[in-house]
């Protein structure tokens, strides 16, 4: 899969996130705001999951295999990403 600029840019600020997080925890940050930090990072990555498996169908129904059955199987794999959270 080809990343997309908006998903590397994401990644980038999950990173950041994290990183963040880090730094509480070498601070000795109370464990509330360390695991609301935590949080949002969980949230940030199902974002990302979320547009890729997006991103993923949108190709599926727009660029159709000839094989119909092909394209059931990946859309349905798509489909199964978003259900396994």
């Amino acid at each position: 899969m080809k990343c997309d600029k908006s998903i590397y840019n994401r990644l980038k600020r999950t990173e950041g996130q994290l990183r963040g997080v880090q730094k509480m925890l070498e601070e000795g940050k109370e464990c509330s705001d360390v695991v609301t930090q935590l949080s949002a990072v969980r949230s940030s990555v199902d974002r990302i999951m979320g547009v890729i498996v997006a991103e993923n169908l949108k190709q599926c129904l727009e660029n159709p295999s000839a094989n119909i059955e092909e394209q059931e199987e990946m859309i349905q794999k798509a489909i199964q990403l978003v259900v396994k959270k």
